[in-house]
């Protein structure tokens, strides 16, 4: 009777385990979402509110102050979002405080021995997010961008 229900609570921790899985991946694909549209959407869609305030071709304050106003804030709204789902992933995950690590770009150039910063995933979505970006600009920079240079 004992070994039934140690091997029922073990089905239930696998389940439990693989849906912990489930919902980590998740919210790893919606943090990463997330930065795209923190880095694109939001000034894509401001600068196209902006086009449609104006009426006509003489420039006015308005739309520039939208655009103005509207990224930083847009900008620090998707941040806290993103930051609420990385603490989100890491107490599903359990990783909470648990695991440090030391950057390389966050070590001291003077060689102390500073206190280790914790692992967040969203330092690495954003990471991974700002390096495609970079890459696919490169490579419509070098291969679709033609010559402004008139010839």
């Amino acid at each position: 009777m004992g070994l039934i229900v140690e091997q029922r609570a073990r089905g239930r921790s696998k389940v439990e385990t693989g849906s912990r899985r489930v919902a980590a991946v998740l919210l790893i694909l919606v943090m990463g979402v997330g930065s795209i549209a923190m880095w694109l959407v939001a000034p894509v869609g401001l600068l196209y509110l902006a086009s449609q305030l104006q009426d006509s071709s003489q420039p006015s304050l308005g739309p520039y102050l939208v655009v103005i106003f509207g990224l930083p804030i847009g900008m620090v709204i998707i941040g806290k979002l993103l930051g609420s789902l990385d603490r989100y992933y890491h107490r599903v995950t359990g990783t909470e405080c648990d695991v440090r690590v030391q950057l390389p770009w966050m070590k001291s150039m003077r060689g102390e021995r500073g206190s280790t910063r914790p692992f967040r995933m969203l330092n690495v979505v954003m990471l991974v997010s700002v390096s495609l970006a970079v890459i696919c600009f490169g490579i419509w920079f070098v291969f679709f961008a033609g010559s402004s240079i008139p010839r």
